[in-house]
C-alpha cells in the first residue's frame, strides 16, 4: 500500500479510501467485518462513513456497524483514520425543525455526540461537512470545529460537494482566525464527471486540500460490468445511461482489454494519477470486489494510456478560465 498525507494536514493516509455506505444496506454486518479486516490486513488505514448511512429508516445503521467492528479490540480503533460526516437528517423527531438538512453549531455538537456513540469512540480524525449549507456563516462554523478540535473529539474538518469559491471562502475565514481550515474535500469525481477540474481541484491544490473522489465509477458506468448489464450489478437498472455512454464505454473496454486490466482499475488507477487526488473512495459490496481494487495502486498508466483516456472521455480543457477563455 501507498500512504500520503491528506491535504496539508500531518496525517498520513492510505491511497485507497475504504467507503462504508454498502454497510448494513446491501452488505451484512458479517460481511462488512470481513471487508474491513482485510482492509486493514491490505494496509487501508483510511475509512470512511457518515452519520446519515444504513438505508432507508436506517440512518446510524453503518457507523453502528463500524463501532461493534471496533469494540472487538485488536487494535482496529488505533489502526484507523476515521472519516464521518455531518449534514443530513436523523430522523430524530426529539431534534425538531433543526433536525432537517444543515450545519448549525447545535447540530454539529449534536450529530457529533451521536456519531461518537454509535461508532464507540471517543474521537474521529476527519469531520466533514456532507455538503456546504450557505444558511450558516463561518464564524459559526469555525466556533463549532474549534470547540470538538480542543476537546479532542476531531482532528480535522473537511467538506464535501464544496464549490470552489466555498473552499477558497472557508480557507480564508480559517486563515483570519489563525486556525488550520480545510484539509480535505470529497467531491464526485470520475472519467465521466471532469467538471471539477474546472474551479474544484485547483481551488484544493492551491489552498492545501486533498481530494477524496466519491462514485469514482459513476455508479458502475466505468466497472467491467456496465457493457454486459449483467442481473444485479449496479449498471443493471442504469440501462439509459449505459446507451448514452455506449461509444465510449465501449472505446474504453478496448483501451483496457490492450493494457490487459479490466475498466474499474484503469478508471480507478487514472485518479490517482492526478496530484490532486488523495485516494478515491471504494465502496465493495462484497470481499472480492475489494481484493480486486487493491491492484489499482501498483497500476502506473502510461502518457499514451492517459492521452487516449483523454480522448475517449474529454474533460473540460483544463482548469478556468483558460478552459474556455483566452
Amino acid at each position: 500500500m501507498e500512504y500520503t498525507y491528506l491535504g496539508k494536514s500531518g496525517l498520513k493516509v492510505s491511497r485507497i479510501c475504504l467507503g462504508t455506505m454498502n454497510f448494513g444496506n446491501q452488505t451484512s454486518e458479517q460481511d462488512a467485518f470481513r471487508i474491513m479486516d482485510e482492509a486493514l490486513d491490505a494496509g487501508i488505514n483510511f475509512f470512511d462513513t457518515a452519520n446519515v448511512y444504513g438505508g432507508k429508516d436506517q440512518a446510524g445503521l453503518t457507523e453502528e456497524i463500524i463501532g461493534r467492528w471496533f469494540k472487538q479490540g485488536g487494535g482496529r480503533r488505533e489502526k484507523v483514520v476515521l472519516a464521518t460526516k455531518v449534514y443530513g437528517g436523523m430522523g430524530d423527531e426529539n431534534d425538531g425543525p433543526n433536525g432537517d438538512r444543515g450545519l448549525s453549531a447545535y447540530k454539529i455538537r449534536r450529530h457529533l455526540e451521536g456519531s461518537l456513540k454509535r461508532l464507540q469512540t471517543d474521537y474521529v480524525e476527519l469531520y466533514q461537512m456532507h455538503h456546504i449549507d450557505r444558511n450558516v456563516g463561518w464564524d459559526e462554523l469555525w466556533n463549532a470545529f474549534e470547540v470538538a478540535v480542543v476537546q479532542g473529539k476531531i482532528g480535522y474538518v473537511g467538506s464535501s460537494n464544496f464549490a470552489g469559491w466555498d473552499i477558497a471562502v472557508a480557507q480564508k475565514e480559517a486563515e483570519k482566525r489563525g486556525i488550520v481550515g480545510l484539509v480535505s474535500e470529497q467531491h464526485k469525481y470520475s472519467l465521466l464527471t471532469r467538471q471539477p477540474e474546472l474551479e474544484v481541484l485547483p481551488a484544493s491544490q492551491a489552498l492545501g486540500l486533498g481530494v477524496i473522489p466519491w462514485s469514482p465509477l459513476d455508479g458502475g458506468l466505468l466497472g467491467r460490468n456496465a457493457l454486459k448489464k449483467i442481473e444485479g450489478s449496479r449498471s443493471g437498472g442504469n440501462a439509459e445511461r449505459v446507451e448514452q455512454h455506449k461509444a465510449q464505454l465501449e472505446q474504453f473496454a478496448e483501451l483496457c482489454g490492450e493494457l490487459g486490466e479490466a475498466q474499474d482499475t484503469v478508471a480507478l488507477a487514472w485518479l490517482l494519477s492526478n496530484p490532486a487526488v488523495t485516494a478515491p473512495i471504494i465502496g465493495p459490496r462484497t470481499l472480492e470486489q475489494l481484493q480486486d481494487a487493491l491492484r489499482i495502486v501498483d497500476l502506473k498508466l502510461d502518457e499514451s494510456s492517459l492521452k487516449r483516456l483523454d480522448e475517449i472521455f474529454p474533460g473540460p480543457g483544463g482548469s478556468a478560465p483558460n478552459a474556455y477563455a483566452w
